[in-house]
């Protein structure tokens, strides 16, 4: 049994069958395979990323158009689609029990100390395994081998433990609320008078849509202070380790914080090198070898000439530009180009959150009998943050109506008494403007839930799918593009359908979605919900390789909510999304040019 029996390959398996492999690498010989197993790792954090399916990508032959898929990887998949087993995974987890892979999800679990603890005694069923390795370590029997001993074996337990309730490492979290954890981390570090900088690192910093564990990098010249500090966060449940310049701890919410300190005066190069990704620094040190220079995490040093001392670097600007490039936003390093374009100083300007100026997403509290959840706040008091935000201009865009339980005639009469709350509001309110929009159902057949009356009422309607997630990828795209044909749908909201760690989204051809909208002047949203963060950053940059334009709002239910925007300028900035790309970074007029086109 091989691991990789699946009907139907799915991202989330492939990235898991690739980890496999990598991890049979690193059981065999980690030294010999260090490329490999880097390759691997890398293309199943790539893949498990994607909005497309991989396989989609095979159908149309475009394996080529994934990042960090080389045309060796590249040959493999194709024979895993063609035939549904690839012959070199077979010869690279040949002779390691299947059972392995299971405990690689456990926390502080790595491939070899699966491996040795299996073929200690003998697991054999993956379905079992981790029961299984319980049930030994609680006779007593991990304690016995050498090299293990009590303290191994009680490490064992809690790991196991803390799997079983989704705490630790390996629990992947939606980037807003790993946000949220490291937040509150900075804002407690910042009270250690000996820290002078503090950066989030890895997947955190680039902004990826859900983190592991939460890194921290800090600037000091006393790190002995600084992780006595960090291990009394008033939030933690355990220390992990602690050593002279790095430590991990639980907190009490069940996530990992690790932290690594370094001097001031190389504390550019230490946030380069952990900031990643992996394609993004291998690509920039063999580029570095070719100048003669080598790259690590505490600065550059001469390739040729191992007597010169190395060279700091105390921010990332200098480090970048002692290689001949301009400093690279974080979101944008996943070897995607960046690197070229920086070398020729022409990256591009990306989107910042202070360039937005409004929300077009937002439910308020009106008793408008929705279909789906009502809002929480009055338009007053959306209204009013809005303002505090400085923003122009916002949208108020409550579910339609419900259809189960109103007539076409009293859905007209509500959205009309909605219409002339709106508009006495309006009259009284100038700093911030107010388009009248809807989210509107787009039903299983292409219609949209509300009639053309009723549709006349406002600016414009948001269109989105809410039920049947289960249509095959030419039904969906037809009823996306039926539902956004209507002369008032002019956003497609949440526009894949995905809950990270719930639901996997449904797929659309989206060449002929980015078609349809460029030619009929429609826009596709991004979603700054924490568990959304849709559209993913490789979409966002092939609708804007295909000229179609963006909006990022918040799909917010209470006024709080709103702040949720920075997450939907990430996602852009992932997608290398300039100002001019985004359609809510306009004027207010602009705006209501193209709503009104």
């Amino acid at each position: 049994m091989l691991c990789y029996d699946f009907l139907v390959m799915t991202n989330k398996e492939l990235a898991r069958l690739l980890r496999n492999v990598a991890a049979s690498y690193t059981i065999k010989d980690e030294k010999k395979f260090h490329f490999q197993i880097v390759a691997y790792i890398n293309a199943a954090d790539t893949i498990q990323g994607l909005s497309t399916e991989v396989e989609d990508y095979y159908k149309q032959d475009k394996l080529k158009e994934i990042p960090g898929i080389g045309t060796t990887l590249k040959s493999r998949l194709e024979e895993l689609f063609k035939t549904g087993k690839v012959s070199h995974f077979e010869w690279a987890m040949e002779g390691i029990s299947p059972a392995v892979f299971p405990l690689l999800s456990i926390p502080s679990f790595g491939p070899k100390k699966a491996y040795k603890l299996v073929m200690e005694f003998g697991f054999k069923n993956p379905d079992t395994v981790i029961d299984d390795l319980e049930k030994v370590a609680k006779e007593g029997k991990i304690a016995q081998i050498a090299g293990f001993g009590e303290k191994s074996q009680s490490d064992v337990l809690r790991a196991i433990s803390e799997y079983k309730k989704g705490m630790g490492k390996t629990t992947r979290m939606a980037l807003p609320f790993a946000q949220e954890v490291a937040d509150k981390m900075v804002e407690y570090m910042k009270e250690c008078k000996e820290v002078e900088k503090i950066e989030p690192l890895g997947s955190l910093r680039r902004q990826m849509p859900t983190i592991g564990d939460i890194d921290l990098a800090i600037a000091s010249d006393n790190p002995k202070s600084v992780l006595e500090h960090f291990v009394s966060y008033p939030f933690i449940e355990r220390i992990i380790e602690k050593g002279e310049v790095s430590a991990s701890i639980l907190t009490s919410g069940g996530k990992q914080v690790d932290l690594l300190i370094q001097p001031p005066s190389c504390f550019g190069s230490l946030l380069q090198h952990f900031t990643g990704s992996k394609n993004h620094n291998v690509h920039l040190r063999e580029m570095a070898l070719k100048k003669g220079l080598s790259l690590s995490e505490y600065g550059i040093k001469n390739a040729k000439d191992k007597n010169q001392p190395i060279k700091e670097y105390s921010t990332e600007e200098a480090f970048y530009e002692a290689i001949g490039l301009e400093w690279i936003p974080p979101e944008m390093r996943e070897d995607e180009g960046e690197i070229e374009l920086a070398e020729k100083r022409k990256l591009p300007k990306l989107v910042e959150l202070k360039d937005i100026k409004g929300d077009f997403h937002l439910h308020s509290s009106y008793p408008i009998e929705p279909s789906h959840d009502l809002g929480h706040n009055t338009f007053e008091e959306m209204i009013d943050v809005a303002r505090n935000l400085g923003y122009e201009y916002l949208g108020f865009a409550e579910h339609n109506p419900s259809m189960a339980k109103h007539t076409p005639e009293k859905i007209y009469e509500i959205l009309k008494k909605r219409d002339e709350n709106i508009e006495q509001i309006k009259s009284n309110t100038k700093d911030v403007r107010i388009f009248k929009l809807l989210e509107t159902d787009i039903l299983s057949n292409g219609d949209l839930a509300i009639d053309d009356k009723s549709l006349d009422l406002l600016d414009a309607t948001i269109v989105s799918i809410h039920s049947v997630f289960s249509m095959d990828k030419k039904q969906m795209t037809e009823r996306v593009i039926k539902g956004l044909s209507h002369k008032k749908a002019k956003i497609l909201a949440h526009p894949t359908g995905r809950l990270i760690n719930e639901r996997e989204g449904y797929d659309l051809d989206w060449d002929i979605v980015f078609e349809f909208c460029r030619k009929n002047n429609k826009a596709l949203e991004i979603n700054s919900w924490p568990n959304r963060l849709d559209l993913s950053g490789d979409l966002i940059r092939r609708a804007i390789e295909n000229n179609v334009k963006l909006v990022i709002d918040t799909d917010s239910h209470a006024s709080w909510q709103m702040k949720f925007q920075r997450y939907g300028v990430s996602m852009a900035r992932r997608g290398w999304a300039t100002k001019s790309d985004i359609l809510n970074t306009l004027a207010y007029n602009d705006l209501k040019e193209w709503f009104n086109k």
